[in-house]
């Protein structure tokens, strides 16, 4: 399947590196770099933690999970930033070819923004609530989160809106009267007039507490590229690290991509995020689980037979990695 050139953006290309192999090419679904934790693919180009590590990186943008997939399996990309939902249906369908080797960002803080005079979770009966499609990461967890409070989506008008952003803007607009995004596109909402937090990031984890995304590849770029595989997933958890340890340097280096928060939401923001990061990587197997566990749960997968995590999960990967660099004591549990 081809990605139309619309849809599809070669950005962020790190300084060629004299005498190795042809550019690794990540993928990821958002297209310019997100007020998370999951910015760190995009600042280990700019800030040269790729190539470091012996590795050129070229970032290929795609507009959400099923562009990403259909890009990876067509030979567009190399390694690809998706929903953990998604890699499971595939398995199901009988695509056993990908396996997730890291998280860089395995739960997005996310909450639900509405409209003020929605006051408590009931008040969305009846109302509209804008999702990225019907079966979406986001419409998931919602539905989890909202389910929690004994409120059903089932009775809501559920409006399909794509990306985070323009979920956003629908909000703001009064095109919709509630919706999911992360934190960072709540505070990056140059006017919040009418609108307030339903569900804050804190209460939405504890609501559903799963691995939202993994960085998958195919077993031919593991077994053709696995030194540039291994070098891309260290990348990632060294900048992980180097954020977890000094949130205010992520602030700094994200402050362009968002000129519309000053420094000190920026530094709100980037604090938010303590605990967040994946400094082992992101894989630890309760927590997949976990999600597994959920996901298997959900409408989408009713009547399938769960699997063995080895079947879309390759942890020598992260265990090379953290076998050259060590564990971090941190809240990105390594276990096995």
């Amino acid at each position: 399947m081809r990605i139309s050139a619309a849809l599809m953006v070669v950005a962020l290309v790190a300084a060629p590196l004299a005498g190795t192999a042809k550019p690794f090419r990540l993928i990821v679904t958002h297209l310019e770099p997100p007020l998370v934790p999951n910015s760190v693919m995009d600042l280990a180009v700019e800030l040269g933690y790729f190539a470091r590590e012996g590795v050129e990186v070229e970032l290929v943008r795609v507009d959400q999970t099923p562009l990403a997939v259909a890009a990876l399996m067509s030979g567009a990309g190399d390694m690809a930033n998706i929903g953990v939902d998604a890699l499971l249906q595939l398995q199901v369908q009988g695509t056993t070819t990908l396996k997730a080797v890291t998280s860089p960002n395995k739960s997005l803080p996310f909450l639900i923004a509405t409209k003020e005079q929605i006051a408590k979770p009931s008040d969305l009966l009846g109302h509209s609530f804008g999702v990225g499609r019907v079966g979406s990461l986001d419409y998931a967890l919602s539905r989890q989160v909202l389910g929690a409070t004994g409120v059903s989506m089932d009775e809501m008008d559920v409006m399909t809106l794509g990306q985070p952003n323009l979920r956003a803007q629908a909000l703001v607009a009064g095109q919709v009267d509630a919706t999911t995004m992360s934190i960072g596109t709540w505070m990056s909402l140059p006017d919040k007039a009418g609108l307030h937090v339903l569900v804050a990031p804190d209460a939405y984890y504890t609501a559903a507490p799963v691995v939202n995304k993994v960085n998958v590849v195919t077993d031919a770029t593991l077994a053709d590229r696995r030194a540039d595989v291994v070098a891309v997933v260290r990348a990632l958890t060294l900048i992980s690290r180097d954020f977890s340890a000094n949130p205010d340097a992520w602030s700094t280096e994200i402050a362009r991509y968002a000129p519309q928060l000053d420094a000190e939401a920026l530094t709100t923001l980037g604090q938010s995020f303590a605990g967040g990061w994946s400094v082992n990587a992101g894989l630890s197997r309760a927590d997949l689980q976990y999600t597994q566990d959920w996901v298997f749960a959900t409408d989408d997968f009713k009547g399938a037979s769960p699997f063995s995590l080895d079947a879309w999960v390759d942890f020598t990967v992260a265990d090379e990695v953290l076998a050259q660099i060590g564990v971090d004591p941190g809240s990105d549990a390594a276990g096995r």
